[in-house]
Order: structure tokens, then sequence, then C-alpha cells
């Protein structure tokens, strides 16, 4: 049997090849000349469950993909506003790309006992092998594909255009929404630890997205007679005052 992504992100000593050790069919040890082999591997992205919401008993859930697909969708959605400012195209890239690298580091999630900088490792050292060992010698457009695909990555991890700080902002909207569809679907399920994410919101826009989803979730509680947890929707993310937004784009 195959061993999960996420098991091996959590064994010691971590590297690509050993997760590709217990892949079946494992993929080519040289660098192909076409894009198949890239193909299959991100098939994971599609199997690999977000692992979050296990902790809560939510075992057939959203998987990697499901995720990036919805944020995609919503990048489109960016109101006149805020998409003047932005290259929609790209934030819809990085929208796709930007958890590419969990087909192989699989989802680790803030809890588990891995540290920031050694996820980031991990990642890196994934995209690497995803965009330069898989694509590098791909022709007809593969190799900048990939020379794109990790450009677009490192945008996203560096956060610093508009571009990334609003895909930063839509990831955790749609763990919101999730949320809150989860908690509907699941009668009294509380996860209500989840709504902390609103307040690292940083654009106007998706405060009012938030705002709205987090009021919706007040009113399912309520109607059930019980007085939602997590963040206090007087103090929303939507409160923010326009010099606190300024601070937090001032490196744009």
């Amino acid at each position: 049997m195959e061993t999960s992504a996420s098991n091996v992100a959590n064994a010691p000593e971590w590297s690509v090849q050993s997760v590709l050790t217990t892949l079946t069919p494992p993929p080519p040890a040289s660098q192909p000349k076409s894009p198949i082999p890239f193909m299959h591997l991100i098939e994971r992205l599609k199997t690999t469950p977000r692992e979050g919401w296990r902790r809560f008993g939510i075992d057939h859930g959203e998987s990697i993909s499901d995720h990036m697909y919805r944020m995609s969708i919503i990048t489109m959605l960016a109101p006149t506003s805020l998409s003047s400012q932005l290259d929609i195209s790209r934030c819809i890239k990085m929208a796709l790309v930007h958890d590419m690298a969990e087909s192989l580091v699989g989802d680790i999630t803030p809890v588990d006992p891995v540290s920031k900088d050694e996820k980031n490792r991990r990642e890196t050292e994934s995209m690497d092998y995803l965009t330069t060992h898989l694509l590098g010698k791909v022709g007809r457009g593969g190799k900048e594909a990939g020379v794109d695909m990790q450009k677009t990555w490192q945008e996203y991890e560096d956060n610093e255009t508009l571009e990334a700080k609003f895909v930063h902002d839509v990831d955790k909207l749609e763990l919101l929404l999730q949320m809150v569809e989860y908690e509907k679907r699941k009668g009294k399920l509380d996860l209500g630890e989840f709504t902390r994410v609103a307040q690292k919101i940083v654009l106007a826009e998706v405060r009012e997205w938030c705002s709205e989803v987090l009021q919706e979730r007040e009113h399912h509680w309520k109607s059930l007679g019980i007085e939602a947890s997590g963040l206090d929707i007087g103090k929303s993310v939507i409160d923010h005052s326009e010099a606190e937004q300024t601070a937090q784009l001032n490196t744009i």
C-alpha cells in the first residue's frame, strides 16, 4: 500500500526521495522529456486531504486540489476596486500552484511537529523536483512552464506583491467558507478555532467577504439556540482602520 504524503512528511530526515520510494509506480529517475510523469504526480493533489479537518472527525473532506480550485475561482471575483490594481491571471495561476508542493510534502498544519523553516525546506525541495527535475527537459514550452510555476510559487511564499497578498487573503477566506459549510452539514460540529485566521486578512475587499461569512456562521448557530464560538463579529476584521491597512500593505 502506498504511504500517504502526510505520514512521510512527519517522518524524520524527510527528503523528496523518501517520498518517491513509496510511490507505485515511481516517477522516472532520469529527467523525462514528456510532461506526462508530472501530470501523473500532481494527481496526488486530488487524493491528499486537507489535514486540519481530520482532527474533528471529517475523514472524507476536501482535497488539496478542491481547496486550490475554489481559490482560483474566487480570485476571478475580485471587485473592480481591487481587480483594477491586480494581474488577475497571475492571481489565478498563483492560487493553482501555491500548494503544489503538498503533492509530495502533504498538508502540514500549524499543530504538526514541523517547524516553519523545516516546512519551507521540504516545500522548496519539492517544488524544485516538480518544476526542474520533472519539467526541466520537457520541450515545446514545458520547461518554461516549470520555470513560471516555480517563480509564481516563490512570489506567493515571499508575500510581497499585491497579487500575493490577495491570494493569501483568499486562502484564508476559502478556509472560512469550508468551515461554515462543514458546520452546517454536520449539525452541531463546532469549528470555531478556525475563525482566528480572519484576523490575518489584509485587504478591505476580502475582509468584507469574510465578515459576511462570519455573520452567516453566527446566524447558523443562533438558529440552533447556541452562541457561536470563535471570533467575535463585533471585533471582526471588517473593523480594521484605514491606517492599519496602509501599514500592512507598505511592503508592496
